[in-house]
């Protein structure tokens, strides 16, 4: 059990190392060198969780959609802009979410390095609850779950790529705030968006709630 915990502790240094250093420098200047000098591990024991510089750039970003956990909540559309506001918040701070999303973005890597896969977890998880957000009744009835989805993650993609270039994220809340105001009166019922909070330091106040409950 000891080696087994240990195991684990030592993949997840490996993972977030890599995520700093292909946030930093990229997966073409990345060497397993610097991923190693950062995760002061052996290389015998970054070769034994990845075998390739593909394998480790392939772990981080099927990192990502655990990074948008939350509790579940009564409103499904709150739900979904709570996610996208943890995820936003902890861009600032999380290194290996950050490499992350360089890496879905990053076109250096090899074909070996699948980019679509963060995209379809994403809405893969994401679909759901906007179909559940559409039994509920909170959504127009012109919308459509999926398609929907794919247009928020886009586009939170998107804003998130020119938020890191102009500000390195700083205003990334303010321009998640932005696009949610344009969408939700696109997709939600008139009678529920007074009551939705989509206000630029969503993500903040969710993140401190959530920890305020794991400290008590």
């Amino acid at each position: 059990m000891a080696k087994q915990e240990r195991a684990i502790r030592t993949r997840r240094a490996i993972l977030e190392a890599a995520g700093a250093v292909f946030d930093e420098h990229g997966y073409t200047s990345t060497t397993i060198a610097m991923v190693l000098e950062r995760a002061e591990v052996t290389k015998g024991a970054l070769y034994f969780h990845f075998p390739s510089k593909e394998s480790l750039a392939q772990a981080v970003l099927d990192e990502q959609v655990p990074f948008g956990a939350i509790p579940p909540q009564p409103c499904k559309v709150q739900e979904i802009i709570d996610i996208t506001f943890v995820v936003a918040q902890r861009l600032l701070s999380n290194a290996l979410l950050r490499g992350s999303m360089r890496m879905a973005v990053d076109q250096c890597a090899p074909q070996g390095v699948d980019h679509t896969g963060p995209f379809r977890q994403w809405v893969d998880h994401l679909t759901p609850l906007m179909e559940q957000a559409r039994r509920q009744g909170e959504l127009l009835p012109t919308v459509e779950p999926r398609a929907t989805v794919e247009l928020l993650v886009g586009s939170f993609t998107g804003i998130q790529l020119m938020s890191r270039a102009l500000t390195e994220r700083e205003d990334l809340g303010r321009r998640l705030s932005v696009l949610w105001s344009h969408m939700l009166p696109s997709i939600a019922v008139p009678g529920l968006l007074l009551g939705l909070d989509s206000r630029a330091d969503r993500g903040a106040r969710v993140l401190a709630s959530l920890e305020s409950r794991v400290a008590s």
